[in-house]
């Protein structure tokens, strides 16, 4: 029997939030999203419907996901750039299997451009420039 990955493995009571997580301004194709997005040095909590085994990130230079709980997951946005996340239970199954984009909190941030040149400022409350991994 094949069973749904990723987002729609989720309990009923949990796709909304889970949809709205993975959903924040990305694509979507069909019913599930093709990417979680985590803004730089922010985290996400990823609540599942049951327990969880192991946790694997493909790029940790990109993202890290700890274990909160049996059931909770933390991602977290360390440098931008794509990777994905794949969480087993017990028996080996995945329960996601999704992609990973981790990129700029466009609130409070003004982006400056000067021919080859990009400097981003963030303002909160004053605007300082903001040093960017590589």
């Amino acid at each position: 029997m094949t069973r749904p990955s990723g987002l729609a493995y989720l309990s009923k009571s949990l796709r909304g939030p889970a949809l709205a997580v993975a959903l924040c301004g990305v694509a979507v194709s069909g019913a599930l999203a093709e990417n979680i997005r985590v803004d730089l040095d922010y985290a996400r909590v990823i609540k599942l419907d049951r327990a969880v085994s192991r946790v694997i990130i493909g790029n940790a230079d990109i993202a890290d996901a700890a274990v909160s709980d049996s059931q909770t997951i933390v991602l977290t946005g360390k440098r931008f750039g794509t990777t994905n996340l794949v969480i087993l239970d017990k028996d080996g199954n995945a329960i996601v299997d999704e992609r990973v984009l981790v990129s700029l909190e466009t609130k409070n941030t003004v982006r400056e451009y000067r021919q080859d040149e990009r400097h981003v400022l963030t303002c909160t409350p004053d605007c300082e420039n903001l040093d960017l991994p590589e």
